[in-house]
């Protein structure tokens, strides 16, 4: 993971972006792999109560499929900038929470601050979204607040923009016919080439023993289903269509129907964790 596929941007504090979208993002968004998952429980071993801390949470995907197999986290804190998404996490939790206790915390991941003492984390996790952060300062507040060997993992697999494949070359020709050939982020800006990877902002932070995890995964679309992928983007948004995204649908469900084996799009992506802890902190 050499460098964020989208650029960071300043923190919306309401549902400016993606709050719309919060249903189609639990929906449509692929989840971690399993082995994804097992490598960040295995973080754990030895702990005695884990805390999770999960940053730019979303939906809730990091710690919906830890709960399962972390079977002592204690506690979990849930950031994000989006109301919308922090109630549709707590509402995805409950049922499989246990005895582990959530606080939910509304804010840019660098402002985060526990609500009550003695829950310093443990595991700091990061899924898809460290690019929107201002990363420097995200990392100063892991250090300020995690337990002496707490690990870090900032992951991701980029973005259909990104993929390859004939059918999402078409479709992302099709979005920059209708938007413009530059990459939108964020509310109203467009995408701008990272000046720094991941691995320097952890070089320069007190988590600077990293490793690099890669994970294959192959998924299989339904034409519809990648409709409502694009819903949760900041780069094929509703709102960036002004009125004319039900156009924009019809055309592009046309484009991937008439692409799809069998109906159905294959991706192939690299799911990539950064595994990093303080010096000394263990492997």
């Amino acid at each position: 993971m050499t460098r964020p596929d989208q650029p960071a941007s300043a923190a919306v504090s309401d549902d400016a972006l993606f709050g719309p979208e919060a249903a189609d993002y639990a929906r449509y968004r692929p989840g971690l792999p399993d082995a994804a998952v097992r490598l960040l429980a295995a973080t754990q071993d030895g702990v005695s109560a884990p805390v999770l801390l999960d940053l730019g949470t979303g939906t809730g995907q990091v710690p919906r499929a830890l709960l399962p197999v972390l079977h002592g986290l204690v506690h979990i804190d849930l950031v994000d900038v989006n109301e919308s998404m922090l109630e549709t996490a707590r509402t995805a939790l409950e049922p499989v929470r246990g005895a582990c206790t959530v606080d939910l915390f509304t804010g840019a991941a660098h402002t985060f601050a526990p609500a009550a003492p003695g829950r310093a984390p443990t595991l700091i996790t990061c899924a898809r979204s460290f690019h929107w952060m201002s990363r420097p300062e995200v990392l100063a507040m892991a250090a300020r607040v995690s337990a002496p060997g707490a690990a870090v993992a900032i992951m991701g697999d980029g973005s259909l923009w990104t993929h390859q494949a004939d059918w999402a070359t078409a479709l992302r020709e099709l979005i920059q016919t209708c938007l413009g050939e530059d990459r939108r982020a964020g509310t109203t800006g467009t995408y701008a080439e990272p000046r720094r990877s991941y691995e320097d902002d952890l070089a320069d932070s007190a988590f600077s023993e990293v490793t690099e995890h890669s994970f294959p995964v192959s998924r299989a679309w339904a034409p519809e289903d990648v409709l409502g992928y694009l819903r949760t983007t900041s780069f094929a948004r509703p709102a960036l269509f002004f009125g004319r995204h039900h156009e924009f649908e019809a055309a592009a469900l046309r484009l991937l129907q008439d692409r799809a084996d069998g109906g159905v799009l294959k991706e192939d992506a690299v799911f990539t964790v950064l595994l990093a802890r303080r010096p000394g902190g263990g492997a």
